[in-house]
């Protein structure tokens, strides 16, 4: 399986919407209740194709990647994978080459992930990352961290 990264354009708005419904959308209804106008909203306010990659399996759009390279700390904005793609190791390796990344930089790698979504926490716990606080209504939402501080 190959695993690669491109650059996002404005054509794939529409795609990366797509996958954060298919792949979020079950946790944001549970936290919230799925609204598809404000969603839609929020990800055309959000939508910044420099700032976002497209995940590829073997040549085929498979998901989203949003990293932050700050100067404390690397942040994973968003990783979504569409669900026929999930569980095959494609997140698990984009993530160690980011922790690999922040290690060779002395930095963390933070995120943030919703508490219901167990799945991804319990994929982000195997590797090494840990829980640092919750925030938001009833903390909703775990920021976790993986590296040095």
């Amino acid at each position: 399986m190959r695993v690669g990264l491109r650059p996002a354009t404005a054509e794939d708005s529409e795609f990366c919407y797509r996958v954060h419904r298919a792949a979020m959308g079950p946790y944001v209804a549970e936290v919230w209740g799925w609204d598809e106008e404000i969603q839609a909203g929020f990800h055309r306010r959000g939508f910044e194709p420099g700032r976002f990659q497209v995940i590829t399996v073997d040549g085929v759009d498979a998901g989203m990647l949003l990293v932050e390279r700050r100067p404390a700390e690397i942040y994973l904005g968003r990783i979504a994978l569409d669900p026929p793609y999930q569980g095959r190791g494609v997140g698990g390796r984009l993530i160690g080459g980011l922790l690999r990344e922040a290690a060779a930089a002395g930095l963390p790698l933070t995120l943030d992930v919703l508490a219901v979504n167990s799945r991804a926490r319990a994929l982000y716990q195997r590797l090494g990352f840990r829980e640092l606080g919750r925030r938001g209504d009833n903390g909703v939402k775990i920021r976790m961290r993986a590296g040095p501080g």
